[in-house]
């Protein structure tokens, strides 16, 4: 057996089962939720000053190691913190199908709009990001299927039809297509972003390279132009470096690197990511809100982070709100 194939058969024997680590999580539910996150962003904020979780193919769920990215559901997803999706779809004859390469993922364009149409409807303060892409299917000419599909399965006006960055106020309750095909504008322009998305990642050998990339991208976001927003991808593969064996070495980096960030005033901008944990997750979303954190403790010391954690109520305080209403 060639020493190539003897080092990857080791690697999915160590990388395969189910973990649940505050870096990374493949197991099929999140340790905790954070579905209405966004109500704590000022109206006036532009969202490419937002710090937001995202998650790299998102709807990669089956195909086996080298083709599943993720482990929760869209809604699952959604309801953790997600808030930028990576959504991939196989264009034939008019129907759109999500894919990754040659992998069908058992679900179509459909199902993901109308995913995100409830989760906005129950949670009106937030908004989704959606990369949309054609995969494995080269037709070029996606854009009249994807309207078909916007029409059948959502609402024109869940859109955000501009190639403008909105505000939190003008974002709330949208979907904002970034369009990764040509045709007439949906929303805002993939390309317009500041995007580090270096994928190939050829063996393990090669991961330091891969978070080398995501740490420089990070790095640069503060500084950056503070009107564009910035999407770092933490995600890779290859041949001898499938989606699972990347994330379990490159989350705990990334991890560690947003623990030890201190300066309470940067923007990271997008953080895509395989296989996130809660505790990622939710790292990410605290870097965001600590300013706004920083001020409601000045106004109020009493007020703990922790507390903080869910000053948006989650579905068992709704509960708890409907039962005290009956007494």
């Amino acid at each position: 057996m060639v020493p190539e194939l003897i080092v990857l058969l080791g690697v999915i024997a160590l990388s395969y089962g189910a973990k649940q680590r505050p870096d990374y999580d493949d197991t099929l539910n999140p340790e905790f939720l954070n579905p209405s996150w966004m109500a704590g962003i000022p109206d006036d904020q532009p969202l490419s000053e937002v710090t937001m979780p995202g998650t790299h193919n998102t709807m990669a769920l089956f195909g086996g190691v080298y083709a599943e990215c993720q482990t929760w559901s869209l809604a699952s997803q959604l309801q953790a913190g997600v808030r930028f999706l990576d959504v991939r779809v196989r264009h034939v004859k008019g129907n759109l199908t999500i894919h990754h390469g040659v992998s069908y993922q058992r679900a179509h364009f459909g199902h993901v709009l109308q995913g995100v149409a409830d989760f906005l409807q129950e949670f009106p303060s937030e908004t989704v990001l959606m990369r949309l892409k054609e995969e494995y299917s080269e037709t070029y000419d996606i854009y009249g299927a994807v309207v078909d599909y916007i029409h059948r399965y959502a609402h024109w006006d869940l859109l955000w039809h501009s190639r403008l960055v909105p505000t939190m106020g003008e974002a709330r309750g949208k979907l904002i297509i970034l369009q990764d095909f040509s045709g007439p504008d949906l929303g805002m322009r993939y390309g317009s972003l500041d995007i580090a998305d270096k994928w190939k990642v050829p063996t393990l050998v090669h991961v330091e390279e891969k978070w080398k990339s995501v740490y420089d991208h990070l790095e640069a976001a503060p500084t950056g132009n503070q009107a564009q927003i910035f999407l770092t991808f933490s995600s890779g593969a290859g041949v001898f470096a499938f989606p699972r064996a990347v994330a379990q070495r490159v989350n705990p980096q990334l991890y560690d690197y947003l623990s030890a960030k201190t300066d309470l005033n940067q923007r990271l901008g997008i953080i895509c990511m395989d296989f996130p944990a809660a505790p990622m997750i939710q790292m990410i979303i605290e870097f965001q809100l600590k300013e706004v954190t920083k001020r409601r403790n000045d106004f109020n010391p009493v007020l703990s982070k922790r507390s903080l954690k869910y000053r948006i109520p989650p579905p068992w305080k709704k509960m708890r709100k409907l039962l005290n209403n009956k007494v």
